[in-house]
């Protein structure tokens, strides 16, 4: 049963798959398509891919899409804010899942460089959209089976700041917050940045992430509890749902 949101001008919309070979296919077509649909009516366009281990199959697919990279911008939704040196950054797994074969082509903007502070990263990278005004073209998300979509955690201790954000992006503190593992200082993609997307699409994998996301269509009332009710209800493109079990 397609889960329903509080508000059906935003309702979602569950694409379910038989397996995960069906669900990468899919995903990346409505990707690669979406990007040549902008790509006619601008020179360059930006995709902001989010991280872990779900979207990396589609990232596989992606790497060998027939796409024009060199006027495709890629970014993150969001990153842990960690020393280059350690391992865990989000910009790492882009490097070695998705920018090979034809996608060593493209540019990369990754929200962190040389300094470990979020909030200055955070500051950066709305610079950054601001100057550039490149059209997002598709923001592909992802979410936890806490709720958690992008950096947005649940029991964040500024999440409210953050989802009231104007800005695109937004330092977050996840300490204390299970979901964030061993990385609570995190920078965001915000509601506000999502609204600037063309379009939204959610990655979700297996049984029990499927059963979280229809309890935060039907159970919870407030983002600040599920997170990943932002994907559908602030204002803008409809939410795309790629499940496969």
């Amino acid at each position: 049963m397609t889960a329903t949101p509080s508000n059906p001008h935003q309702q979602p919309v569950i694409h379910r798959y038989i397996d995960q070979d069906a669900w990468v296919r899919a995903c990346s077509t409505s990707i690669v398509q979406a990007l040549r649909t902008d790509l006619l009516s601008s020179k360059n366009v930006l995709l902001l891919v989010s991280g872990g281990g779900t979207p990396v199959p589609v990232f596989h697919a992606l790497a060998k899409a027939d796409l024009p990279w060199p006027q495709i911008t890629v970014s993150l939704v969001d990153e842990r804010v960690i020393d280059a040196a350690q391992p865990g950054r989000n910009a790492d797994l882009l490097r070695e899942h998705l920018f090979t074969g034809a996608a060593t082509k493209a540019r990369f903007w990754p929200i962190l460089d040389t300094v470990i502070d979020a909030t200055h990263a955070a500051h950066d990278a709305n610079l950054r959209l601001a100057s550039e005004s490149l059209p997002i073209s598709v923001v592909v998300l992802g979410m936890g089976e806490d709720g958690h979509t992008a950096s947005l955690f649940p029991g964040a201790s500024n999440l409210d700041a953050a989802l009231a954000n104007p800005q695109p992006y937004a330092a977050v503190d996840a300490s204390h917050c299970p979901g964030a593992g061993n990385w609570p200082q995190r920078v965001s993609l915000t509601p506000a940045g999502l609204g600037m997307a063309r379009r939204r699409l959610l990655l979700l994998t297996g049984m029990h992430k499927l059963t979280v996301f229809e309890q935060a269509c039907s159970k919870y009332t407030h983002a600040r509890k599920a997170p990943i009710r932002t994907t559908w209800e602030t204002p803008g493109a409809a939410l795309a749902v790629h499940w496969h079990p």
